[in-house]
């Protein structure tokens, strides 16, 4: 804001806070000249203009799957009967989303099961291209190969691809995911749903005892789907006594419709889960189950089987590994879901960026307007969403190629390391990305509040990703989990995951007491160091996990484990973001030094810098707490912080340009039939 006191009032201690707020803000709103023209040359001549070639930061960005990309994106511009309009009924929208889908694979070619299974960052290329057409259609696609056709890829056995695989390739087969019920979601193992092998005829019987276990929320059970990968309790009789044994929760292929009248077979009920807030071009169904009979080949039978006689074997011990070992091979979703989620920031913060660079309001007297963009208020709404649009990029590029390594060597190390990995960041990132969207609607105004540009459709259709594949707060407890358990693990001298690395020193260099002389270094250089800044994400991470590892400790005696993590849990999901947040920094670091072309190393040097400082200004009262940064220090990041959100405002268009979105993804038609607001449909988002 300009830094001039306005002449008619008089500067003195009397003046009431409120008082000067109204002034600063009249000020913001009608400024007078000199402080205006000192504050706009502060932000687009500071220092000089980053020189950016987009095309190299680009390329850097988009990797090797442009083509297949290219290829999606191509085939629906040439089919605009495939495009989802604005005004649809959900009846509708289901169908049409099929079509897309069946378009896809039958006439583009696209067959996304031969990428799970050969190039997963293939997939996850393509989920993004797919995504931008329609959220529907990528969630759909998601359900039917990640979801269903991986459940048979990553449970099942040679017999169950053989048989399957084609069909689901195709579409012949199109099939649902039962896991969630009504009363289970985030407790996988209180599932209700019952399989009782009987050995008389070879078969399972899957049953719903009650109605708090029927099948809820399916995604293309309510349409579309013919087959379903239904979870639930293997149950065995006893022979030596009565009753049976529960031997956990485990997959079985459930046929759920006709292959030729598509009706409901015997004993499977289907009900319709109705108009949702958004993604309502997936049929998310509900399935009960009376008495369903499959064969016994139909469990999927990768981590433990049952022979003819009704004999259990696994070469896994205990009901709890199998456990593990089943969801860990289903991570898949959850590393899609967050690299899903950066790129619906992308097409909000290309939007909202575009827009407020054309929008023009207010200004000095007698001069033109001034883009909205060069007000410090809008830059501290989108250039540090920018930067962490940016930051999420790279963390979720690296944990795809996290997922791609754990794949081909099924590692157990690698297993558990992405398990986490891909908890946090999914929590993270669609947590971020929910407010964002919200952030970037508000910062368009009134323009943003139509339907045309895309930004209530982003929010409605994205909102569910802090929920499915795992709700967010719950995974957030598990990074907590596991870094308490990596905690323990150093004073018991074992080795660490390789992501937790730090922890090794972490007792040590980073709870040390501070340096005196270096908390108080002020110099742009030492602040922009990047071994300053992921020295302060993993000092505050250390704390946190020193103080919750004692108070869950202090609790447990009087409340016991249960009671004393819920005590210390706004603590521990602290924690787990705080990690998140330092392992983002390392990979955008990482992405920083590793990029070849010195114009966009410099423009990403840039951007890294203002993520890692933004956050560290944002949590500044932590580090001022332990005195990890003296008074002027602190004072130092926040001015440093807004210098450089200016300069990235001045390169802001290349930024969000390099991110080289379709057309059709940005450009929503707002205001088309007023001449008033043409222009902004020459290059805006709308």
């Amino acid at each position: 804001m300009p830094t001039s006191t306005p002449k008619s009032k008089p500067n003195n201690e009397s003046v009431s806070e409120a008082e000067r707020r109204i002034e600063r803000l009249a000020l913001h709103l009608n400024p007078v000249m000199g402080g205006a023209l000192n504050q706009l040359e502060m932000v687009t001549c500071s220092r000089g203009k980053l020189s950016v070639e987009t095309p190299s930061l680009s390329s850097y960005l988009r990797g090797k799957y442009t083509e297949i990309q290219e290829k999606i994106i191509d085939y629906f511009n040439a089919n605009p009967h495939l495009q989802t309009p604005l005004e649809i009924s959900k009846d509708e929208h289901r169908e049409l989303c099929m079509r897309q889908l069946l378009g896809l694979v039958r006439e583009a070619g696209i067959r996304p099961l031969r990428c799970v299974t050969d190039d997963p960052a293939m997939y996850f290329a393509i989920l993004e291209a797919v995504g931008s057409v329609d959220m529907s259609l990528g969630i759909k696609m998601g359900v039917q190969y990640s979801l269903w056709g991986g459940s048979i890829l990553n449970l099942g056995t040679q017999k169950h691809k053989d048989k399957y695989f084609d069909g689901i390739d195709n579409l012949d087969y199109p099939g649902c995911f039962a896991m969630t019920e009504l009363h289970h979601g985030s407790n996988v193992q209180g599932l209700q749903t019952v399989a009782t092998f009987d050995p008389i005829t070879d078969e399972f019987i899957i049953d719903t005892p009650n109605d708090g276990a029927i099948k809820w929320w399916i995604g293309n059970a309510a349409v579309h789907g013919k087959f379903a990968s239904v979870f639930a309790r293997l149950q065995l009789p006893n022979y030596d006594k009565k009753g049976v044994s529960d031997m956990g929760v485990h997959a079985f292929i459930v046929p759920i419709r006709d292959m030729k009248t598509h009706q409901p077979l015997p004993g499977v009920e289907i009900h319709d889960c109705g108009h949702k807030v958004g993604l309502n071009g997936v049929d998310n169904g509900a399935l009960r189950f009376r008495s369903v009979r499959i064969p016994r080949d139909n469990l999927l039978n990768r981590f433990g089987d049952v022979s003819r006689d009704g004999k259990y074997t696994s070469s896994l011990p205990t009901i709890n590994k199998r456990f593990a070992a089943t969801l860990g091979e289903l991570v898949g979703g959850r590393v899609g879901l967050a690299f899903s989620s950066v790129s619906v920031l992308k097409v909000a913060a290309t939007i909202a960026i575009r827009y407020s660079l054309l929008r023009q309001q207010f200004g000095p007297p007698n001069q033109p307007e001034v883009s909205i963009l060069d007000y410090q208020s809008q830059q501290h709404k989108l250039m540090p969403m920018l930067a962490s649009t940016y930051a999420f990029h790279f963390a979720t590029t690296s944990l795809v190629e996290k997922y791609c390594q754990m794949k081909k060597t099924h590692d157990d190390e690698l297993v558990a390391d992405v398990h986490v990995l891909s908890s946090g960041l999914k929590a993270y990132v669609t947590s971020y990305t929910a407010k964002s969207l919200n952030t970037c609607r508000e910062a368009c105004g009134g323009h943003g509040y139509a339907a045309v540009n895309r930004f209530g459709i982003l929010r409605n259709d994205h909102d569910i990703f802090q929920t499915f594949e795992g709700d967010n707060t719950v995974l957030l407890q598990q990074v907590a989990g596991d870094l308490l358990k990596q905690y323990m693990r150093k004073f018991k001298g074992g080795t660490l995951a390789v992501t937790w690395n730090y922890l090794r020193d972490s007792m040590n260099t980073y709870l040390s007491q501070p340096n005196p002389v270096t908390v108080r270094w002020e110099g742009e250089a030492h602040l922009r160091d990047p071994k300053f800044q992921l020295d302060a994400f993993r000092y505050r991470t250390s704390r946190l996990l020193q103080s919750v590892a004692v108070r869950l400790q202090k609790h447990s005696k009087s409340l016991g484990g249960f009671g004393a993590w819920n005590r210390c849990l706004n603590h521990l999901l602290t924690l787990a973001e705080s990690h998140i947040e330092s392992v983002i920094l390392a990979k955008f670091i990482e992405a920083v030094q590793s990029c070849p072309d010195p114009s966009a190393q410099a423009a990403l040097k840039l951007v890294c810098d203002l993520y890692a400082l933004d956050r560290i200004w944002n949590d500044i009262g932590t580090y001022r707490n332990v005195d990890y940064v003296a008074p002027n220090k602190a004072k130092a990041i926040h001015k440093l912080t807004e210098y450089l959100s200016f300069q990235v405002r001045n390169i802001a268009r290349e930024l969000v340009d390099a991110f080289d979105l379709p057309d059709h993804v940005t450009r929503a038609p707002i205001g088309m039939q007023s001449e008033a607001y043409s222009q902004y449909t020459q290059y805006v988002g709308f």
